[in-house]
């Protein structure tokens, strides 16, 4: 016999997504709006982007949030931990924002060791960032200026991406598929937004 027809399956937006999203927007000092959010599941990553100065205008029913840059961003502290707490695969977007803030910042990682592979990327570009242990030190503002790099895994990825955006230069970034498996066409979508980015094939 056949089969009852299956129910349609809303899908979740990624919280992730959104927050790298937010990041983009405030580290190019860009206003950008965000549709199809859940604000509600993103308290942690919304309250530290306010601490850093950036605006946020979220709807009554949390779906869209309005992302608005301000001129200065602010040095922070978070540390990451289980939901609801800062999600640890918001901690290198972070990490990159946190270069150009006034003042030094840290991030102290709590759920995954050995998870600051980015640092030393980021360092190629000019970002001043110590790390000791599961603790990451970013002496902020720092100027970048654009270099090679090599992408290490997904969330690493997006932050080279990010700290590209913000960089003096042009920066080409090796082993860009790891993005693929968390952002769908994220070459293409900023582009759409005035970015300058390419994807080529080597």
């Amino acid at each position: 016999s056949l089969r009852a027809p299956l129910s349609p399956v809303a899908i979740r937006p990624d919280r992730i997504e959104c927050g790298t999203w937010i990041t983009a927007a405030a580290i190019t000092k860009s206003p950008l709006v965000l549709e199809n959010c859940r604000a509600e599941e993103m308290t942690s990553v919304l309250s530290a982007f306010r601490d850093m100065g950036v605006g946020l205008d979220i709807s009554e029913d949390g779906t869209t949030i309005a992302v608005h840059p301000g001129e200065r961003l602010y040095p922070l502290r978070i540390e990451t931990a289980p939901y609801p707490g800062f999600p640890t695969d918001m901690q290198a977007q972070f990490l990159a924002l946190m270069c150009l803030a006034e003042g030094t910042s840290q991030i102290v990682e709590n759920i995954f060791e050995n998870r600051f592979m980015h640092v030393a990327e980021l360092r190629r570009l000019g970002a001043k960032i110590r790390v000791r242990q599961n603790t990451a030190t970013v002496l902020g503002p720092c100027r970048l200026v654009a270099a090679p790099l090599m992408a290490t895994d997904l969330r690493a990825s997006a932050s080279l991406v990010l700290a590209a955006l913000a960089a003096e230069g042009e920066t080409t970034i090796r082993r860009i598929y790891h993005l693929d498996r968390g952002y769908a066409r994220l070459d293409r979508s900023l582009r759409e937004l005035g970015a300058d980015v390419r994807r080529e094939t080597e």
